[in-house]
């Protein structure tokens, strides 16, 4: 037979363990948070890189220093075909290493 102290430890026991598993929710999601904010910055360090660390072909660096990007951070957010100089190649070239570049981080 079961008494009713045992049911009441038992239903602190259960309220005590929503509790830890609510605690630890939420210090998971703040943990995830704040690994995304350290990959955006660290990404964004990374692409203090002067764009020379792309590779890209003399023609597309020129270009694109001559229209004033000089950091890879500069190519963010930007529409390439307002580029002059820039054809559907060098664009398709460029987007390459800035994947390619990107996915090593």
């Amino acid at each position: 037979m079961v008494s009713s102290v045992n049911i009441e430890e038992n239903i602190e026991n259960v309220h005590k363990n929503i509790e830890f598993d609510m605690q630890m929710r939420k210090l998971r999601e703040e943990l995830v948070k704040k690994f995304d904010d350290y990959r955006v910055t660290i990404n964004f360090m990374a692409a203090d890189a002067p764009i020379g660390a792309l590779c890209l072909p003399a023609a597309t660096e020129r270009i694109l220093i001559d229209n004033g990007f000089l950091r890879i951070y500069d190519l963010f957010n930007v529409d390439f075909t307002k580029i002059k100089g820039l054809g559907v190649v060098r664009i398709r070239d460029l987007a390459a290493r800035i994947d390619q570049f990107l996915s090593m981080l």
